[in-house]
């Protein structure tokens, strides 16, 4: 079956994660600037999670690109990848309203590694499906960059118990990371265009 409901449905439920992230951004009742201190935890952690979202997107957008159709079992593995998605706006209000206690950076944590893992899996069944899907498999190689990420937040998750404010640093550290769009695929689908040009 193609693959453009499969987007579209995405792209829709990933802008309501992020509309429901900055709903929770609440706007301060005095006119300085000093009432914008207390709120800074709020807003690093929606920063870090709307950077998380786009990047998510983003790589989402490139894999799907890169694959030509899809199946029952691939809906349901965007569907899982979308739950934890759609969990960020929950955690990132619960880390910023708390400043970054312990509970809520590794609540954190768990559903960033959850994203990992749904999306992990969802390469895989995209990669397995159909010999149509060969360029997201020879773009993907062994995936050496999303491994280390499911083990950073591993790290991310063991930290936080004992140091909160580390264990939000790996977190930040893993976006920066995934900042720029996985290019193995860019590069293949670019290459695969121009062969049939």
């Amino acid at each position: 079956m193609g693959k453009t409901r499969l987007e579209a449905f995405s792209d829709g439920v990933i802008a309501i994660i992020i509309t429901i992230m900055v709903l929770e951004l609440k706007v301060p009742h005095h006119a300085d600037f000093s009432a914008l201190l207390p709120l800074w935890p709020i807003f690093m952690s929606y920063v870090l999670s709307f950077v998380y979202v786009g990047i998510y997107w983003n790589n989402h957008h490139h894999m799907l690109h890169a694959v030509e159709e899809v199946s029952g079992g691939i809906l349901w593995a965007n569907l899982h990848l979308l739950f934890w998605l759609s969990l960020i706006p929950f955690v990132t209000a619960w880390t910023g309203e708390n400043h970054f206690e312990t509970a809520p950076t590794v609540a954190y944590g768990i559903v960033l590694f959850m994203c990992a893992m749904a999306y992990s899996l969802l390469m895989r069944r995209l990669i397995q499906h159909h010999d149509k899907n060969a360029a997201l498999a020879e773009a993907i190689g062994d995936d050496r960059k999303g491994k280390m990420s499911i083990v950073l937040y591993l790290v991310g998750i063991a930290v936080s118990w004992f140091a909160a404010w580390l264990g939000f640093l790996v977190y930040v550290g893993v976006a920066v990371m995934w900042l720029i769009p996985d290019r193995r695929i860019e590069k293949k689908v670019g290459e695969e265009g121009r062969q049939k040009a």
